[in-house]
């Protein structure tokens, strides 16, 4: 790739000064996020009140190298190198963990969350890894299934994943068959915040083992609605389902991930229960590994997809109604998964 395409823009993501996710209890009360070394493991930060979230655009690297900023960032000028000076894991109020990456960007530190964070919520420094060689930038979240999980397509039939292609037609929920218009792909050290989301067969309906990414959301309609949400459909991260006994994290080896891009966000079905499709815009390219992402801006370039259905429910709020509320029993229960994720 040429020095030019090298700076084209890639994807954009939103992330914080680094003062601005400070210590409110602990030995190193009142500073912001420093590099390893200056942090200490059972700290409590907090996101400022008022802290303001910053749009970095990067460009899309040649293969092997570090992106860049780009045109049209807030933070830095355009060629300024971008690189991950370490990974943080911290553990929030209501249990959900949220992993930061801490990014020197001219001169100065920023922090980029994995989740959403709240300014009401107080974290525990859980983990402090500086960042693996191996690790790239953009190899963040993605939102994705694993090789051979089975889509339902618009004549009822199931196929797997991988044999999907550009203008299938696949069954959603809320606008019928609609044509496939990307798949993408990835494939991933099992590790840590990539490491799948194993449902067990029958746990939510599904007829066979589901394997996800673990911030892949789960669609759920409840018939009574539980108090205190706008609607009767939740959309629930994988990863806040694990109970470890009928969903849990399994790590060890390479994970394949797949996933689909529509025209607009959609409801689909794999292993015959409901999930999203990739939801396309700032927040959720910025977080896929790098070959999916540069596909998905290089085909969607400039849309911006939003959710048009249900409630996102919380760790917090799960752990309050309890997995019962939500998990079918199934049949028959099996430890750690009947199907390769490799």
């Amino acid at each position: 790739m040429s020095d030019s395409a090298s700076r084209l823009p890639g994807h954009a993501c939103q992330l914080f000064a680094a003062d601005d996710i400070y210590v409110s209890l602990g030995v190193n009360a009142g500073d912001g996020l420093a590099p390893p070394g200056e942090v200490v493991e059972g700290d409590i930060y907090a996101l400022a009140e008022g802290a303001r979230a910053l749009r970095l655009v990067l460009t899309r690297p040649a293969s092997g190298a570090d992106p860049r900023v780009a045109e049209g960032s807030a933070i830095g000028q355009p060629g300024d190198a971008v690189r991950m000076a370490a990974r943080y894991t911290l553990m929030s109020t209501d249990g959900d963990k949220v992993e930061l990456l801490l990014l020197p960007i001219a001169g100065r530190l920023y922090a980029l969350p994995l989740s959403p964070m709240s300014a009401r919520s107080d974290y525990t420094l859980l983990k402090i890894e500086t960042a693996p060689e191996e690790t790239r930038l953009s190899d963040l979240m993605c939102v994705s299934f694993a090789r051979g999980t089975m889509i339902t397509l618009a004549t009822g039939a199931q196929v797997a994943i991988e044999q999907l292609k550009p203008g299938d037609k696949v069954l959603t929920r809320d606008h019928g068959p609609q044509a496939l218009r990307l798949l993408g792909r990835a494939t991933l050290r099992a590790h840590g915040a990539f490491a799948p989301v194993v449902i067990l067969a029958g746990t939510l309906g599904n007829s066979g083992d589901l394997i996800v990414s673990q911030h892949h959301r789960m669609f759920l309609y409840q018939r009574k609605r539980f108090p205190g949400l706008p609607t009767s459909e939740l959309l629930v991260q994988a990863k806040h389902l694990v109970d470890d006994e009928n969903v849990f994290i399994h790590e060890g080896g390479a994970v394949e991930y797949f996933s689909l891009v529509f025209d607009s966000h959609e409801i689909i079905y794999a292993e015959g229960v409901p999930a999203e499709s990739l939801m396309v815009n700032d927040a959720t390219v910025s977080r896929l590994p790098p070959d999916i992402a540069a596909e998905v801006s290089r085909s969607f370039p400039g849309l911006a997809q939003v959710q048009h259905f249900g409630t996102e429910a919380s760790r917090q709020f799960l752990d309050e109604v309890g997995a019962a509320a939500l998990y079918r029993a199934p049949p028959n229960r099996r430890s750690p998964a009947s199907r390769d994720h490799s």
